[in-house]
């Protein structure tokens, strides 16, 4: 056929009535069939076409009839009731358009045809809905997917609050992390208010709350990870855990490297509709009052407060490397010269009668008799000696660090107000420009906290008070790496989220770069939300379900993924749009 031919034909068809006899039209022997949207609580039917299974391999095809095929959305909650009073919850996994009928519909004829019309009948083709099956909801009970649906038992919205919340394990108490979604928009049920919330257990049946199993806050530039930090931290300050048998709530401390999070002491600047909500949900909001900046004293850097929280100047002592060495190797160390400069500073503290500083132990080691004992001993080769003086015994960044006016952080006055239950303790480190300055200030602090935490003879207010250590950029301190000074860190902050469970020590990990944190570390780790990342192989790190997994780089500020094996199924959230506290 030419192609004038065919467009004569095409708009003979054009001219056609389908179905139908009316004037001008082409009379087809068939009779027209209205296709109405069918009821609100029904969107179809379960099809045994491709058949239906449960189990290892689920097979659930859902027949969407044509009124209702503009609301179905892969990751969209369905429900499908068994005749007694049981329903399977499902997830729609896959949507496709199937022939509903053996003409061939990929021809020019037709493609002209529909072209020209603006559209195409929908009622000629199958809309198919893969299901994958949740659980079994009967009740306040739940249980894996064991039955099967009746062929053509029909398919419907889920609108039941309670039973999407059983369906999905999500508790109906604990700390407040945003509402369940799909695609970013809120899952609307027929209750009052119609969001459902998304919350973290924080009593788990005399388990320990999962905060002290640990979460790891994973985000790009922009997604709103800071944001939503905070809405969680503010959570948990209001929280209560036991420790010997007392209900204490918990000190959170922050290494803050961003200068964001002093900033939760001071009022958000949202309306009083906006706090009503709150309010109704039973979120824990505004400024808190109990947060101190505790700012650390490092030469040449002077701080700006974007915040009126009260601040708290404390320095590093040099005393800490007494059992912390690794402070002083960095990475730029090689074995061997970290385990001479462990000799040295073992050498050092046990002659040293005075309080021992980072300017006598420089003095130490560049003392040319000193030098030459360990040479000629044997006990340090020339070249590791030498490489010491320049890389320790002569940085200038540690001479920055230690001693400096400020009262020293392992005082007790120091330390008891750094630590105290419901206080909220935030160390600002953006002002500290030096990277290996700022690292040496993170690490000491958080190892004094651990090592206090975890050990028998620790300080008895961290001993005695729950823990949340929140760490910012975790992957520039937590990463994967093969020097002395990792190797260290690696292992204690391995030990402390193995131990943290009993000992109320729970870590609050924020990073864009999960897959640099040492393995050890995130292998501990319970919960996960991610939020928007754009890097393929971050994604992946976070081992989160695959069908949640593409859904990550797509998604818009604050919307998560949470994967909290302990706490609900795999779920996507949307976090609050306002901060519970100031912001920016």
């Amino acid at each position: 056929m030419s192609e004038r031919e065919l467009g004569d034909f095409e708009d003979e068809v054009g001219r056609t009535d389908r179905g139908g006899d009316g004037e001008g039209g082409v009379e087809t022997g068939f009779e027209s069939m209205d296709v109405e949207a069918s009821k609100p609580e029904g969107l179809g039917v379960v099809c045994a076409g491709d058949g239906i299974a449960v189990g290892d391999d689920p097979r659930l095809t859902a027949y969407v009839t044509v009124g209702n095929r503009e609301d179905v959305r892969v990751g969209r909650y369905l429900v499908v009731p068994y005749p007694d009073d049981e329903v399977l919850l499902t997830r729609v996994d896959e949507l496709r358009y199937a022939q509903q009928f053996e003409n061939d519909d990929a021809t020019e004829i037709q493609a002209r045809r529909a072209m020209k019309n603006d559209g195409v009948e929908e009622a000629d083709y199958k809309f198919l809905a893969e299901l994958e099956p949740v659980s079994v909801v009967s009740g306040d009970d739940r249980r894996m997917p064991d039955r099967l649906p009746k062929p053509n038992a029909r398919v419907e919205r889920a609108t039941d609050k309670e039973a999407m919340k059983t369906g999905l394990d999500i508790p109906s108490d604990g700390i407040f992390v945003g509402h369940l979604a799909v695609g970013g928009r809120k899952v609307q049920t027929s209750a009052s208010p119609p969001s459902i919330d998304y919350r973290l257990r924080d009593e788990y049946g005399g388990a320990e709350p999962l905060i002290f199993r640990h979460v790891l806050v994973a985000g790009g530039t922009g997604s709103g990870k800071s944001h939503n930090a905070k809405n969680l931290l503010r959570q948990f300050l209001a929280s209560r855990y036991s420790i010997d048998g007392a209900e204490r709530r918990p000190a959170v401390v922050v290494f803050d490297p961003q200068n964001e999070y002093a900033q939760m002491h001071d009022d958000p600047g949202v309306d009083d509709e906006t706090r009503r909500r709150w309010e109704a949900e039973g979120v824990e909001y505004g400024g808190y009052d109990d947060t101190t900046a505790f700012v650390p004293d490092v030469a040449g850097f002077e701080y700006d407060a974007n915040h009126r929280a009260p601040q708290v100047e404390f320095s590093v002592p040099f005393e800490m490397a007494r059992e912390n060495t690794w402070l002083l190797a960095g990475a730029e160390l090689s074995e061997n010269q970290s385990m001479a400069l462990d000799t040295l500073l073992r050498d050092y503290f046990r002659e040293e009668n005075d309080e021992p500083t980072y300017a006598a132990f420089s003095d130490y080691v560049m003392d040319p008799s000193r030098a030459e004992y360990y040479i000629e001993s044997g006990r340090v080769h020339e070249s590791t000696y030498n490489a010491l003086k320049r890389k320790v015994a002569e940085n200038p960044v540690f001479d920055r660090v230690f001693d400096q006016p400020a009262p020293a952080v392992t005082d007790d006055e120091i330390l008891k107000r750094f630590v105290r239950p419901g206080a909220l303790s935030v160390v600002p480190t953006y002002h500290v420009t030096n990277s290996r300055a700022e690292e040496v200030v993170v690490l000491a602090l958080a190892s004094l906290l651990v090592d206090n935490k975890l050990s028998t003879g620790g300080r008895k207010n961290v001993k005695e008070t729950p823990l949340v250590l929140g760490l910012d950029e975790a992957h520039n301190f937590l990463a994967e790496t093969d020097t002395a000074q990792g190797r260290v860190i690696k292992g204690k902050f391995a030990e402390a989220a193995k131990q943290g469970r009993k000992e109320r020590l729970g870590l609050f990990l924020i990073t864009q770069d999960p897959g640099d944190i040492a393995d050890p570390v995130f292998k501990q780790v319970n919960t996960r939300v991610a939020l928007n990342l754009g890097d393929e192989d971050a994604i992946r790190s976070l081992n989160i379900p695959s069908e949640l997994e593409d859904r990550v780089p797509y998604m818009g500020k604050g919307e998560m993924v949470v994967y909290s094996p302990d706490n609900s199924e795999p779920v996507e959230v949307v976090g609050l749009s306002d901060c519970v506290t100031r912001h920016g």
